[in-house]
């Protein structure tokens, strides 16, 4: 029988990204809400702090082990906001083209386009675990003018990667979970949970 892990989203699309890169390791993967688990308040003002609010109240009310991430994207003009307010940066209630129509309208005039999306994921034993696995990863780019491509979630419409002179929103999902930040923080993570599961 498979370990159950917890994971501390209400993100659908989020949610399915984790489950396709955790997906050949020896756990079940279940949604905060299969437990009826509401979303906890995200107070701080690094990633880091709020994943670990969201992994702890995860496994505290499902007395399982809790994986969070907490992601956003920072653009340099801006000196790093939207930041961890990425999600609810026009306001509640939040709403990805509301959040992309004020960005474009900030950037209106700014030459520097520069940005880059941070993803911290953590995964807690337990409620009150005191070594908790923290992973990372950083995806460089730039922030276009006008959105391209019809995928993705969040801000990927505007989000030209370097690597590819794609958009996030123009990748295939294999792709981009393969060079996302949210990818590059799984698959640190996922090496650590496979010693842990394997």
């Amino acid at each position: 029988m498979k370990d159950k892990i917890v994971i501390a989203t209400g993100n659908a699309k989020k949610l399915i990204e984790i489950q396709s890169i955790l997906e050949d390791i020896n756990v079940e993967v279940l949604p905060q809400s299969y437990f009826n688990i509401a979303p906890t308040d995200e107070p701080f003002h690094t990633f880091i702090e709020n994943a670990l609010i969201k992994a702890r109240h995860a496994s505290r009310l499902s007395k399982l082990p809790a994986i969070a991430d907490d992601s956003g994207i920072s653009v340099d003009a801006l000196g790093g906001q939207p930041g961890v307010l990425s999600a609810r940066f026009a306001g509640e209630p939040s709403s990805d083209q509301k959040n992309n129509e004020k960005l474009l309208k900030i950037l209106e005039n700014e030459v520097n386009r520069k940005a880059h999306y941070t993803c911290v994921i953590v995964f807690v034993r337990n409620e009150m675990d005191p070594e908790p696995i923290i992973a990372e990863g950083i995806w460089h780019g730039e922030i276009l003018k006008v959105p391209r491509g019809i995928g993705g979630f969040g801000y990927d419409s505007l989000f030209l990667d370097h690597m590819t002179e794609k958009t996030v929103a123009e990748l295939p999902s294999e792709i981009k979970n393969r060079i996302s930040h949210r990818g590059q923080a799984l698959h640190k993570l996922k090496l650590k949970l496979n010693q842990i599961y394997g």
